[in-house]
């Protein structure tokens, strides 16, 4: 990665595992790093106020948006509580989990924000190695987009997505090698039912962190007991 140590960014931060390790990635990337959350209507106001505290343990400022109207566009079992969420990926088109409209609203408010501050990094956790089939988390969309906003707002602006190509597994391995696994594992709220670090246990977000860290943790023992760490 080319050096930004010079340059400030702005990370959206929901408060989950991915975005809180691309918080503290970007401490390490960038001269100083500011935090962005957005709220729109979600099944949990907690996501919000565990944003905060991630921040606040981060040391990086914090902002939160309102960005309610999300709420009342697609139907989806995140913003509409009398709807079953899905527990798997139906066959024939994407979990009802899915926000229309939602990655795209956020990088375009973060870059409207950013712009007013006077920074062009952008940085978001959105994963295309390992995710629930949301369209709006594939590389091609985040290029599209910030050609877009760069279009839109004639700014240089460079988004940042360090988790695009790893799965969950190396998602932890990350947080681990940043020096904060444990915050990540404790800390964090990935659960769509809004319970912090081991969550629910069957909603899809929690089947996927704990796949994943699972695997982790087998393959650090491994390299433990090889003496390879």
């Amino acid at each position: 990665m080319k050096d930004f140590k010079n340059e400030d960014a702005l990370v959206l931060l929901s408060g989950g595992q991915d975005s809180t390790t691309c918080l503290y990635w970007a401490k390490q990337h960038f001269k100083a790093v500011q935090a962005l959350c957005i709220s729109y209507g979600q099944r949990h106001s907690q996501e919000v106020k565990v944003a905060q505290h991630i921040a606040e343990m981060a040391a990086v400022p914090f902002q939160l948006l309102d960005a309610g109207i999300i709420s009342q566009l697609a139907p989806n079992s995140l913003t509409d509580l009398s709807m079953r969420m899905d527990e798997d990926k139906p066959a024939d088109s994407y979990p009802n989990t899915f926000v229309p409209g939602r990655n795209m609203i956020f990088l375009t408010l973060a870059a409207a924000t950013a712009y007013a501050k006077g920074i062009r990094h952008l940085v978001t956790g959105v994963s295309e190695a390992d995710y629930s089939g949301y369209p709006d988390c594939r590389d091609t969309f985040i290029r599209s987009l910030n050609t877009s906003l760069n279009l839109a707002m004639d700014k240089q602006f460079i988004v940042h997505t360090p988790l695009m190509w790893r799965n969950k597994e190396e998602v932890w391995q990350l947080s681990d090698e940043l020096g904060v696994f444990d915050i990540v594992r404790n800390e964090t709220l990935t659960c769509y039912n809004g319970i912090i670090a081991d969550g629910c246990g069957h909603c899809p977000s929690c089947k996927l962190r704990k796949k994943g860290l699972e695997a982790y943790l087998k393959k650090k023992s491994t390299l433990v007991e090889a003496g390879k760490i």
